[in-house]
C-alpha cells in the first residue's frame, strides 16, 4: 500500500475534497477516508497526520458521526476543522453547545498565542466561518490560540498531544491564508518533507497497471475528452498492443467531434482506434425520457452494452478502463464518507453483475488539473490537454427534457458558435468550461416583420480550478452580445439567448 502523508476523515462537509486539493497543491499527498475508518486501517497507510473534516451534523445529535478513539492514540498530530473541532472538544472531555447566533461568512482572526499552525500567518487575516454549534468549555490541556469577534475559541491547541482544531474552514478560498495553515500543519507540525510529484504518480500507475493486467487485454472507451485521452495514453504506455481502444459515437457529441477524435488518436497518439456507430441505439433508448438521472443511467448502461458487444469480437479482454476522477467519486457515491450524493456519474459505481470485466480506473485518485499534468507528462499535445471538460452523457444533459435529433442539431450549432467566439476572443483558455443549454422554453420574438415563437438557449461559462467549485465568468458585454447575435441569426429555431450567472455551490456546473 502506498504511503499517504495526510489522511482526511470525512464527516460530510461540502468542502472536504478541498482539503485534499489544498494539500496536493502543496505537493503533499493526501487521501480522504470515511469518518468511521478504523485506526488500524489508517495506520496501514502510514500517515504523518490526520485531519477531521467539517460536517453538517451536531456532535450531540442522535446519530452523530464519531471517530475511532484510537485515532487519538496513534502518536501523530490531529487537526479538527469545524465539526472536527467540536468532535475533538467532546472526545477530550470538553463541551459543545448550540450558538445563540450562527456565524456564517468572513471573520477576522486574532492570533492570541504563538503556534506553528500560524507561522507566517498575518494577525487579523480573513477566515471563513460556517457553524451553528460552538465549543463552550475547553477540554483539559487545551487552550485558545486564536479568537474572532464571535468565537472566543476560533482555534485551540493541545501542544503536548499535538492536537489542533479550528472553528473556521482554512480550505476554502475565502480563508485568505488558510492554505498556509494547512501547509504549516503538514510540514511543520507533522514533519512531512517529501514532495509528491506527478511523475512519481505516473510511474507508480504504470507499474500497478502492468501488474494487474498481466497478459490480458484492456478495453478502453474513448470520448476524445481530456480524461479518456489521458487514460488511453497511459494504458498504451503501460501495455502497448494489449489495449483495445474503442470510440463510441452515441449521437450526443459536439459538432465535428467524431472526426476530431479519429484524427487525434490515429495521428497524434498513433493508437489504433475502433469506431462504433451507435447513434440509433442511444437515441432510440433515450426517446421520450426527460428525467436527468434516468438519462444518465440509460447512457451509462448503453455504453457498457456497446463495449461488451465490441469486446466479444476480441479474444483475451479481461478489463474495462474508465476515466473516473476523484470529484466523480465524491459527487456520486458516499464511498469516502457521508458527503451528500449530488449526482450520479455514468462511469462511477462499478460494473453490472452480468459483465465479467474487471474495472481499471487509473485516474480515480486525481483531480482534473492533475489529470492535465499527467497528460503533459505522457507527451499529449496541449491542444488536447487544455480542452474544456465534456460530460460523459454529452449533450443529453444539456437538453432540458426529451432528447431528439432536431434538438441535438440545434444545440450543436449554438454550442459551436459559442466555442468559436470564445476561442477568437481568447476567453476559451481563460475559462474552465463553456457550453450552451437548450432550455426547451419557448418565447415570443420578432424577426423582420414576423412574429416568432422559438427556443431559448442558455450560455454557461465558468471559471474554476478543479470543478469542485466554480464562479461564472465575467465576460465582456460586447462578447456576450456577439455570441447572442450570431446564435440567433445563424441557428434557425432560436430567438432568445440568456447567460447563467450562478456559481457552484449552490448550483452545479452542468444543468442536469
Amino acid at each position: 500500500m502506498k504511503h499517504v502523508s495526510i489522511v482526511v476523515l470525512d464527516f460530510g462537509s461540502q468542502y472536504t475534497q478541498l482539503i485534499a486539493r489544498r494539500m496536493r497543491e502543496e505537493k503533499i499527498y493526501c487521501e480522504i477516508l470515511p469518518y468511521y475508518t478504523k485506526a488500524d486501517a489508517i495506520k496501514a497507510k502510514n500517515p504523518q497526520g490526520i485531519i477531521l473534516s467539517g460536517g453538517p451534523s451536531s456532535v450531540y445529535s442522535k446519530d452523530a458521526y464519531e471517530v475511532d478513539q484510537e485515532v487519538y492514540n496513534m502518536g501523530i498530530p490531529v487537526l479538527g476543522i469545524c465539526y472536527g473541532m467540536q468532535r475533538i472538544a467532546v472526545d477530550f472531555g470538553g463541551s459543545v453547545i448550540r450558538s445563540d447566533h450562527h456565524e456564517y461568512g468572513k471573520a477576522e482572526l486574532e492570533i492570541v498565542k504563538p503556534s506553528l499552525l500560524f507561522d507566517d500567518v498575518d494577525n487579523g487575516t480573513t477566515v471563513w466561518m460556517s457553524h451553528s454549534d460552538r465549543v463552550d468549555e475547553l477540554p483539559e490541556g487545551f487552550e485558545p490560540i486564536a479568537i474572532s469577534a464571535n468565537s472566543p475559541y476560533a482555534a485551540i491547541a493541545n501542544e503536548d498531544k499535538k492536537v489542533y482544531a479550528m472553528q473556521f474552514h482554512p480550505e476554502v478560498n475565502h480563508s485568505v491564508e488558510g492554505y498556509l495553515m494547512l501547509r504549516n500543519f503538514a510540514r511543520k507540525i507533522c514533519g512531512v518533507t517529501e514532495k509528491w510529484e506527478m511523475g512519481h504518480f505516473l510511474k507508480e500507475q504504470i507499474k500497478i497497471i502492468r501488474e494487474k493486467v498481466g497478459d490480458g487485454k484492456v478495453l478502453c472507451g474513448l470520448s476524445g475528452g481530456v480524461d479518456s485521452s489521458v487514460v488511453a495514453a497511459l494504458l498504451y504506455e503501460a501495455i502497448g498492443d494489449q489495449l483495445v481502444p474503442v470510440f463510441v459515437d452515441n449521437g450526443l457529441l459536439r459538432k465535428g467531434e467524431r472526426e476530431q477524435v479519429e484524427e487525434v488518436f490515429k495521428i497524434n497518439l498513433k493508437v489504433p482506434l475502433i469506431t462504433v456507430d451507435a447513434v440509433d441505439n442511444f437515441l432510440g433508448k433515450l426517446a421520450g425520457v426527460s428525467d436527468p438521472e434516468t438519462k444518465r443511467k440509460i447512457i451509462g448502461h448503453t455504453f457498457i452494452e456497446e463495449f461488451e458487444a465490441e469486446a466479444k469480437k476480441h479474444e483475451g479482454i479481461k478489463f474495462l478502463a474508465q476515466g473516473t476522477l476523484y470529484p466523480d467519486v465524491i459527487e456520486s457515491i458516499s464511498v469516502k464518507g457521508p458527503s451528500e450524493v449530488i449526482k450520479s456519474h455514468h462511469n462511477v459505481g462499478g460494473l453490472p453483475d452480468w459483465m465479467d470485466f474487471e474495472l481499471i480506473e487509473p485516474l480515480r485518485e486525481l483531480f482534473k488539473d492533475e489529470v492535465r499534468k499527467m497528460g503533459l507528462e505522457l507527451g499529449l499535445p496541449s491542444s488536447m490537454i487544455n480542452r474544456h471538460p465534456f460530460p460523459g452523457p454529452g449533450l443529453a444533459i444539456r437538453i432540458m427534457g426529451d432528447v431528439n435529433r432536431p434538438d441535438l442539431d440545434l444545440l450543436r450549432e449554438a454550442d459551436a458558435i459559442l466555442l468559436d467566439e470564445l476561442k477568437a476572443s481568447g476567453y476559451y483558455t481563460r475559462t474552465w468550461q463553456a457550453f450552451a443549454v437548450l432550455l426547451n422554453v419557448k418565447s415570443v420574438g420578432v424577426m423582420g416583420d414576423n412574429r416568432t415563437y422559438d427556443n431559448t438557449v442558455c450560455v454557461r461559462v465558468v471559471e474554476a480550478v478543479d470543478g469542485m467549485t466554480a464562479t461564472f465568468a465575467h465576460l465582456p458585454h460586447d462578447l456576450l452580445e456577439r455570441i447572442s447575435r450570431r446564435i440567433i441569426n445563424e441557428v434557425d429555431g432560436i430567438n432568445r439567448v440568456v447567460y447563467d450567472i450562478s456559481s457552484k455551490p449552490p448550483a452545479t456546473i452542468e444543468w442536469e
